[in-house]
C-alpha cells in the first residue's frame, strides 16, 4: 500500500503513537503494535480497559495470524479460552474491533464482511 492510500487514523491524544492505519482504522504494520497501541485503539473505540480475558483473545488472534495468515476462527478462540459462544462481541464489541485492537492488518473485503 503506498503511503497516499494510508490513512492517519486519529491517535491524536499520543503523538508518539502516529503510527499508518488505513481507511477502514486497521493497522497497516502489524510489527508496529504494542500494548499501549491496543490499548489506545480500545480506548478510542469506546472498549475501556482491558482485562485479562481481553488479552487472550488479543495474543491468541496474533499468533494464529501471524503464523497462518488468516482469519481464525472465533468460536475456537472462545472455546481455546474458556469463554462462552458470543464473548468477543461482549468484550470487543464485534470481530472487527477485536482484529483492530490486535493491531492486524485490513483482512480484505470479503473477510471484513464475516466480522461484521
Amino acid at each position: 500500500m503506498s503511503p497516499s492510500e494510508q490513512a492517519s487514523f486519529p491517535l491524536s491524544y499520543n503523538a508518539e503513537l502516529a503510527l499508518a492505519f488505513d481507511e477502514d482504522g486497521f493497522l497497516v504494520d502489524p510489527d508496529a503494535w504494542t500494548r499501549e497501541v491496543a490499548r489506545q485503539i480500545a480506548s478510542t473505540d469506546g472498549v475501556g480497559q482491558l482485562t485479562p480475558d481481553h488479552w487472550a483473545v488479543i495474543f491468541d488472534l496474533r499468533e494464529r495470524y501471524l503464523k497462518a495468515g488468516a482469519l481464525p476462527v472465533m468460536s475456537h478462540i472462545c472455546r481455546v479460552h474458556h469463554l462462552k459462544r458470543g464473548a468477543i462481541n461482549e468484550l470487543f464489541g464485534g470481530c472487527r474491533r477485536a482484529w483492530r485492537i490486535a493491531g492486524l492488518p485490513n483482512p480484505g473485503e470479503e473477510a471484513k464482511t464475516y466480522m461484521s
